[in-house]
């Protein structure tokens, strides 16, 4: 059975912490849409009292007088919403008059559309909490899906708002782990796939059906015209970005493997400074992220490579809008069988994601890690690197997502690899890890770790 709140225990925690301060308390939770901001904010305020307030684009007369009926409602005041109130500073002002030395959580949801009404808004609102609020026990959240606008906006230093919050949390999707739980069924292989599809947002989680294939989910949710998860990922993108069309070929470009910034321009055959522009734009908004490999202490430009960071997005680019044309027609059956091995592809790639969050777990690597990710040489990749700089300990791994792997063959390319690794070359103490579906047979060797997707059940799923 499909649940809608699961986890979200250490951004709980933080604002219960918050709250039992008993004062004045300025919380900024922000992230990208459908991760379950207002699902965590609502469980969190359901025992206490509250005022949930939306905002929307309207002029600020409109809002002002939403927000003055919900005050009214947990004032138990009928007169307070007949008052007549000019600006925010006034409603702001009468509430709190009202109210006295009560505790309550106020919560403006959407706080990014106050701001696109109203551009004054966040100046306005530091008059409120410096002259108001500061002096009273509201515990005031600012939430918003506009990950540019709350960074620029509400959390920069330029901002007006800079030095007021007391707490801030970006909300980021559930990790792999807990997908199981919205699909109990589901085998150890097909959750990782629909990890790789969903990214375990939640909402799109709940948008698929748990009893039904995913097969049937993917051509019926993602590959159908007029379904939610067909139109999603372009109505995100167009809400954050101006000219999205140039963003929509970069991205197009990094999902069928242009990782490289000389291959992006030949792919897009787009200005250089544009180019760069962008990039950093979608960077930002964490929907890439600029990677280089884990041993080099700096960054160095031509080692560089751009990857998703978001599954969905990454599926998104690489079968929906890749085909756009045939799904439009009504072929999403035919694309999802003639594209088993591309999506294949897809999901080895998000294979070596979940590796990387299962070395995370304790205990399955003899020691703790202060650096984790990639690593490549000219031809030469190893997929995963897990080192300590302190201890001068360094592992390697290698993820197939295939069946009865021979292990003895992989381990011994991945030594040969591991000897151009230059880091700590004569001091460090090394280990070796391969991930696979299964294997042909299991070797015992010191120093070398073997996991399949059972071991993946075992530790990483409740």
């Amino acid at each position: 059975m499909n649940q809608q709140f699961i986890d979200r225990k250490e951004e709980l925690s933080a604002l219960e912490t918050h709250y039992k301060r008993k004062s004045h308390q300025l919380f900024i939770i922000y992230g990208r849409r459908r991760v379950g901001k207002t699902e965590l904010i609502k469980h969190f305020i359901k025992s206490k009292p509250h005022i949930y307030f939306l905002a929307d684009t309207r002029k600020d007369i409109f809002n002002i007088k939403e927000l003055q009926s919900l005050m009214s409602s947990l004032l138990d005041a009928p007169l307070f919403e007949k008052a007549k109130f000019g600006d925010w500073y006034e409603l702001f002002e009468g509430f709190t008059n009202e109210l006295g030395k009560k505790q309550i959580v106020m919560v403006i949801d959407e706080f990014p559309y106050l701001i696109r009404a109203n551009k004054s808004i966040t100046s306005i609102f530091q008059k409120v909490i410096d002259e108001i609020l500061s002096k009273t026990n509201i515990f005031l959240i600012l939430c918003g899906s506009s990950i540019s606008m709350m960074e620029n906006e509400v959390l920069a230093y330029k901002s007006p708002l800079y030095g007021r919050r007391t707490g801030q949390w970006k909300l980021d999707p559930l990790a792999f782990k807990f997908v199981r739980e919205f699909f109990p069924r589901y085998s150890m292989a097909d959750l990782i796939r629909l990890y790789a599809v969903t990214d375990a947002i939640p909402l799109y989680l709940l948008k698929f059906e748990p009893g039904k294939s995913l097969s049937y989910n993917i051509a019926n949710h993602l590959f159908k015209k007029g379904e939610f998860m067909y139109e999603e990922a372009e109505f995100l993108l167009k809400e954050e970005l101006r000219e999205p069309g140039n963003y929509f070929m970069i991205l197009k470009a990094i999902a069928h493997g242009n990782t490289k910034f000389a291959d992006i321009l030949n792919h897009t055959g787009m200005d250089k400074t544009l180019v760069s522009k962008y990039i950093d734009t979608l960077i930002r908004l964490r929907i890439i992220a600029k990677q280089f490999p884990v041993t080099l202490s700096k960054e160095k430009s031509r080692d560089t490579a751009y990857t998703f960071v978001d599954n969905y997005y990454l599926f998104w680019f690489r079968f929906v809008y890749t085909y756009r044309n045939m799904l439009e027609e009504g072929k999403g059956k035919f694309i999802l069988s003639h594209s088993a091995q591309e999506f294949n592809q897809h999901v080895s790639f998000v294979f070596e994601n979940v590796a990387r969050q299962f070395l995370s777990h304790p205990k399955v690597l003899p020691f703790q890690f202060s650096k984790i990710g990639k690593w490549w040489q000219k031809e030469e990749e190893i997929d995963i690197v897990a080192l300590n700089n302190e201890t001068k300990e360094i592992a390697f791994a290698e993820c197939k997502w295939k069946e009865d792997v021979d292990a003895e063959k992989l381990l011994e390319s991945l030594v040969r690899k591991a000897r151009n690794v230059r880091w700590n070359n004569q001091k460090r103490k090394e280990y070796y890890c391969i991930f696979a579906k299964s294997f042909k047979r299991r070797i015992k060797r010191e120093n070398v770790f073997l996991f399949d997707l059972d071991d993946f059940k075992r530790k990483m799923i409740k």
